[in-house]
């Protein structure tokens, strides 16, 4: 058994499948921004339901939230984002090829995460002595120096005048967590939660990356499933290690092995930040360990920033001693797509079956875009597609289902396999006299008999498990 591997082969056959397609392709594509097809939206529905499951449904102090888009101006100003949001850029002066120049040090083994662009100058300077900095694109050696390159995205929403200007530019959110700070007030006010608590939510961000490669693990366009913790400080390390541990349970609950997951801890911190650890996935189609979620400790720096910029007080009384205080806050952030790619990378798999190659995607079944796929024997004999269809109109009420009647039944089991259809039921002529179907597991290919008035009970036992 040998597993996919390649970005190219994970990009392919996520277009042949409908899972992801390039964005305005019919116009020659938009760099680093993808749409989902219908296998792809389900899978990723699938995920963020999963998560929100684990982090709202399952728990008593986490609440949700579906915050906007677009906020107030000042909002980025009080979090820092308008003066320091930004990457490090050096251009190719011959193809001109962008680059992230931090990305440059890293393969030379020089951490430059949070370094000022004097540090990254330098850095890059003795390489460039070397001669062995050279461009990504073309080769040239003729390569600009760093300069900090803003990611935030400029909009004139509500705008009369086309012209941006720091008086009316809004700005589209670069990370989710913005909108639960400005809402803490407003579910302190309505739910009355004590501390500690969460306030969660899977929503878009925007970010103008300098360089947005590796399919939909980073992208200019992306969906985050973030929860912030809000907290007494004095509960800061025993509630962090809490979540570190709930956060790499919820992977390894969803099929993820072990060994494939590790933990990234920073070295250098933000000023308000005194942990920040990071879960990385071991990419196969990007040929190694990458991050797919955060866990950083915040300080009081969000409700503290935006207090002082709003004039309004974001403290808490804690009504046993009457201790008054800016709540501290740890977070969890998860790339959605990011997510979704580990699975897709961890799941197909190619094996042989009989002197043939068989591609499947063996994903947890909870995730999988289609649950049972229905299918009769031959398509122009309306007893078994009479039958097949009675069947399927009753299974597509608990979960999500296919019908499918093109091509042999061992291509349909095939494609099915490929979006990683759990069961495959098939009515044949002897259903139609014995009640029963045919039912095949996608993992184990095994085929088993199954009246037709057991069927949604069968499904259910085994759907509902891990």
């Amino acid at each position: 058994m040998t597993k996919k591997s390649g970005l190219e082969k994970i990009v392919s056959f996520c277009k042949r499948r409908g899972f992801v397609f390039p964005s305005s392709e019919i116009y020659g594509g938009l760099a680093a921004i993808y749409d989902y097809g219908h296998y792809g939206t389900i899978l990723k529905n699938n995920i963020r339901d999963a998560w929100w499951k684990h982090m709202v449904q399952f728990r008593d102090d986490i609440y949700g939230l579906d915050s906007a888009i677009f906020m107030h101006p000042t909002t980025w100003v009080a979090s820092g984002h308008v003066e320091g949001f930004d990457d490090p850029q050096v251009d190719c002066l011959d193809c001109k090829q962008r680059m992230r120049a931090d990305h440059i040090l890293e393969e030379f083994g020089v951490d430059a995460d949070k370094a000022s662009i004097d540090f990254v100058n330098d850095e890059l300077n003795k390489l460039k002595k070397d001669e062995k900095v050279k461009c990504v694109n073309c080769g040239s050696k003729k390569l600009t120096p760093a300069r900090q390159f803003s990611l935030m995205i400029k909009s004139n929403l509500g705008s009369p005048v086309d012209v941006l200007s720091e008086e009316n530019v809004i700005y589209l959110r670069p990370e989710t967590c913005g909108g639960i700070y400005l809402e803490y007030k407003n579910v302190m006010d309505s739910v009355h939660p004590k501390l500690p608590f969460g306030i969660a939510q899977v929503g878009k961000a925007f970010r103008n990356e300098i360089v947005a490669r590796q399919f939909v693990f980073r992208t200019r366009e992306f969906e985050q499933m973030e929860m912030q913790y809000f907290l007494h400080p004095d509960k800061m390390d025993e509630k962090y290690e809490m979540w570190k541990d709930l956060r790499w349970k919820w992977y390894l609950e969803y099929g993820i092995p072990q060994e494939k997951l590790k933990w990234y801890k920073h070295e250098v911190l933000s000023h308000y930040a005194s942990q920040a650890y990071d879960i990385e996935f071991d990419f196969e189609c990007l040929g190694g360990f990458k991050e797919v979620e955060g866990i950083h400790t915040r300080g009081d720096w969000d409700l503290s920033q935006h207090s002082k910029h709003s004039g309004v007080d974001l403290m808490y009384t804690d009504e046993k001693t009457d201790e008054k205080f800016t709540p501290h806050i740890m977070e969890t952030s998860a790339g959605l797509n990011r997510v979704f790619l580990m699975f897709l990378d961890n799941a197909l798999t190619e094996e042989e079956v009989e002197g043939e190659k068989r591609t499947v995607l063996k994903i947890d079944k909870r995730l999988a875009p289609i649950k049972v796929a229905v299918f009769p024997l031959l398509k122009n004999k309306e007893d078994l597609t009479g039958k097949a269809r009675e069947i399927y109109d009753s299974l597509k009420k608990l979960w999500m289902c296919e019908y499918d009647v093109s091509g042999s039944i061992g291509k349909r089991y095939r494609r099915q396999d490929e979006i990683g259809t759990p069961y495959c039921v098939t009515v044949d002529f002897d259903s139609l006299s014995d009640n029963s179907v045919t039912i095949r597991d996608r993992d184990t290919m095994k085929q088993e008999r199954v009246k037709v008035a057991e069927l949604k009970n069968y499904l259910t036992e085994r759907l509902d498990e891990k």
